[in-house]
C-alpha cells in the first residue's frame, strides 16, 4: 500500500529559476544547493539560518563539497575547483556549443559522477563522465539526453540513473568505476511527471523528485512504490537528506518555464523526520 503526505514547511524562501543538487555538507553542517540559470550556489544552516550565495561564473548544475573544504562544480564548460579560500581553478575543461552540466553526485570512491545536457534537449546530446580527484575523466556513459540524478546503493554494489526523458529509473552494477548490467528499476507512468534528482536512504530506498508531477516518490529496494510526498508547485528537482542526523528531506524546485508560478516555486522544501538518509561522501580532488 502507498502512503501519501503533504509537505508544508519551507526551509528556505527563494526565487530560483532552477533550483537543483541539494546536497548536505556534513562537515560544515550546511545544506548546498544551486540555482543553475541564475549562476549561482547557495547555502544553508539550518542550526543558525545563515545563508551564503557565490556567483558560479556560468551555469551551475551542482556543487558538491570537498576534502578539506572548498567545492567542486559541475559547470557548463566543465568541472572547477573551488579552493577554501574562494580561488576557482578547472580540474577537467570540456566546452561544447549548446552543452551544460547538470546533475551530478560522488560515489561511495570519492569519485564525481559528472552529467550533462544539451540546452535544447536534444537526444542523445548529453553525457555521463567520472572524474577522478587528480582531473583524469572517462566517460561512462554516451547518448544521454537529459543527465540527472545519481545515487549508489548503501553497500556501494548498485548505482541508480536517471535520464529524464525515458521516465525510467534504472539501475546498474557497479566496480569502483567500472559499471556493469544496466536495468529498469522503476517507471514513472505518464501524466505523473518526468524523474529528475534522487537520494538513497539508509536501508536502500530510492526517492526521487518528479518534474512536472509535484512529488517525491519513494521506491523500495525491489522497486515497488510504497511512498508519495505530495509538494505545493508542479516543479520539484531533486531531494536530499540532511540536518545533524540526516533524517530531514530537502527538496529544491524550480520556477522557470512557468508563466504564473506558485509563491514557493524556486524555494527549498523540508520534511521532517522523513527517513535516515546515508552520509554523502566529499570529492576526493
Amino acid at each position: 500500500m502507498t502512503a501519501t503526505r503533504r509537505v508544508r514547511e519551507v526551509a528556505v524562501h527563494a526565487r530560483a529559476e532552477l533550483g537543483e543538487g541539494p546536497t548536505w555538507d556534513a562537515a560544515a553542517g550546511r545544506l548546498i544547493w544551486v540555482d543553475v540559470l541564475s549562476a549561482r550556489v547557495h547555502t544553508y544552516d539550518p542550526a543558525t539560518g545563515r545563508r551564503t550565495v557565490r556567483a558560479a561564473g556560468q551555469h551551475v548544475g551542482a556543487a558538491k563539497p570537498r576534502v578539506g573544504g572548498g567545492l567542486v562544480l559541475n559547470l557548463r564548460d566543465g568541472v572547477g575547483l573551488v579552493d577554501v579560500d574562494g580561488a576557482f581553478r578547472w580540474l577537467h575543461r570540456d566546452p561544447a556549443p549548446g552543452r551544460r552540466g547538470n546533475d551530478a553526485a560522488v560515489a561511495p570512491d570519492g569519485a564525481l559522477w559528472a552529467g550533462t545536457m544539451r540546452y535544447d534537449e536534444a537526444r542523445g546530446g548529453g553525457t555521463l563522465t567520472r572524474l577522478a580527484g587528480d582531473g583524469s575523466a572517462r566517460t561512462v556513459l554516451k547518448d544521454v539526453t537529459v543527465s540527472n540524478g545519481t545515487g549508489w546503493s548503501p553497500d556501494g554494489r548498485l548505482m541508480y540513473y536517471v535520464d529524464s526523458p525515458t521516465r525510467r529509473i534504472d539501475v546498474f552494477d557497479v566496480d569502483g568505476e567500472r559499471v556493469g548490467d544496466r536495468r529498469e528499476f522503476a517507471r514513472i507512468e505518464e501524466g505523473a511527471g518526468f524523474p529528475d534528482g534522487l537520494a538513497v536512504d539508509a536501508a536502500g530506498c530510492v526517492w526521487a523528485a518528479l518534474w512536472d508531477g509535484g512529488a517525491v516518490r519513494r521506491y523500495t529496494p525491489s522497486g515497488e512504490l510504497d511512498q508519495v510526498l505530495r509538494v505545493p508547485v508542479p516543479r520539484p528537482t531533486a531531494c536530499a537528506f540532511g540536518g545533524a542526523d540526516l533524517t530531514d528531506l530537502y527538496i529544491t524546485t524550480a520556477r522557470v518555464g512557468q508563466s504564473a508560478p506558485h509563491p514557493l516555486a524556486g524555494s527549498v522544501l523540508v520534511v521532517p523526520s522523513a527517513g535516515q538518509g546515508l552520509p554523502q561522501p566529499p570529492f576526493q580532488g
